[in-house]
């Protein structure tokens, strides 16, 4: 199995992590901002008992002391929290590493830190959080794999289904959606539609 997979949902809730696990989504980054050390560590723990037994591939953002102590095994970091991290520790404690990349010295520093996959964006223009970047464009994806080579690359960032075939065209390996899942009238129909159509593209 792949890792990320094509479909990759970002959540910021417990909640969410339990309604992707019951759908079978195999890959769900855990993104819940400004939490304590303890509250990051409670979360964690408890998303991972929800994925436990299951074949969902929990991933946790930024708070990598956490994910060490509850014994995560994938962590994804933006560009500040990479700056601050402990790259050994966070490879002594065998964690998968993902890295945030907007422009090109974002990913230089994203490679030196050798990812096991860099996520690249906003490929389209998104309201969830104010970025100082424009949106990359599909053109930036394609321009950015061949950068990488074997390193899957992920495109973030405003991605509706409707895009799904023309950003996996373009040389992305996955897709992290937020929005598209959690702002939708009908997550569960869209979540499935999306699991579908990936996994008819794998």
């Amino acid at each position: 199995m792949s890792y990320p997979d094509r479909f990759y949902p970002v959540v910021d809730s417990l909640d969410w992590v339990k309604r992707l696990t019951a759908l079978g989504t195999r890959t769900i980054q855990l993104r819940a901002k400004d939490l304590n050390d303890a509250e990051a560590l409670q979360i964690v723990t408890d998303a991972l008992e929800i994925t436990r037994g299951t074949p969902t591939k929990l991933v946790v953002n930024d708070y990598w002391r956490a994910a060490i102590v509850a014994g995560a095994e994938h962590l994804h970091l933006g560009q500040e929290d990479l700056a601050d991290a402990d790259l050994g520790e966070i490879r002594d404690a065998k964690l998968t590493l993902g890295v945030s990349t907007h422009d090109d010295a974002e990913l230089e520093t994203a490679l030196k830190a050798r990812p096991d996959y860099v996520a690249l964006g906003p490929i389209f223009f998104t309201t969830l959080k104010s970025m100082r970047f424009k949106p990359q464009g599909i053109a930036k994806i394609t321009k950015w794999k061949k950068r990488i080579g074997n390193i899957p690359l992920v495109a973030i960032g405003g991605i509706k289904l409707e895009h799904a075939d023309e950003i996996f065209a373009a040389g992305a390996d996955s897709i992290a959606v937020v929005s598209d899942v959690t702002q939708n009238p009908d997550p569960e129909a869209r979540v499935k539609a999306w699991l579908d159509t990936t996994m008819e593209t794998a």
